[in-house]
């Protein structure tokens, strides 16, 4: 078996825990505050969007490969342990079934990424109009000269 095969065992194993959790969260047996992190985990891991794209190089997939793992081993913790023997059970029917999307999920990511660009461009922005791209906005100069001309004021005229 080379790697490879072994990464998509693994990937498919990931998969069908995300379906099990998926079922455990709505099972009255477990715990609020399990559900709260198992619906956040498990919306995550079946959005259409990702937080970080996975055409940008390397880190596209390293929220796939670092926050769902992660994700999913803090949840197994809080979870009866015989909840998710039945869920995974039932799981293994859903996969042959279909894979389910998140929209909610999607929908909050695409807001994350709106927000961030409308801060981003809205501080852009501000900048530019300052006319202070290269530097700090409201900073002065502090030459000797410069010093001199605004203790007098910025008439242009010079003191007797």
């Amino acid at each position: 078996m080379t790697w490879f095969d072994s990464w998509k065992q693994q990937v498919r194993h990931l998969k069908r825990e995300a379906y099990a959790l998926y079922l455990a969260c709505k099972d009255p047996r477990v715990p609020w505050y399990a559900r709260v992190l198992t619906a956040c985990v498990v919306g995550y891991a079946f959005s259409p969007i990702d937080l970080i794209p996975d055409f940008i190089p390397i880190l596209g997939y390293l929220d796939d490969l670092i926050l769902i793992p992660l994700g999913i081993a803090a949840v197994l913790r809080m979870i009866p342990p015989v909840v998710m023997e039945e869920c995974r059970g039932r799981a293994e029917e859903m996969i042959t079934a279909g894979k389910p999307v998140s929209r909610v999920a999607g929908a909050v990511i695409i807001l994350i990424w709106l927000v961030s660009a409308v801060l981003l461009s809205s501080y852009l922005l501000r900048r530019y109009e300052d006319g202070r791209l290269g530097r700090s906005a409201g900073r002065r100069a502090s030459t000797p000269a410069a010093r001199k001309h605004r203790q007098h004021g910025n008439s242009g005229i010079k003191p007797l």
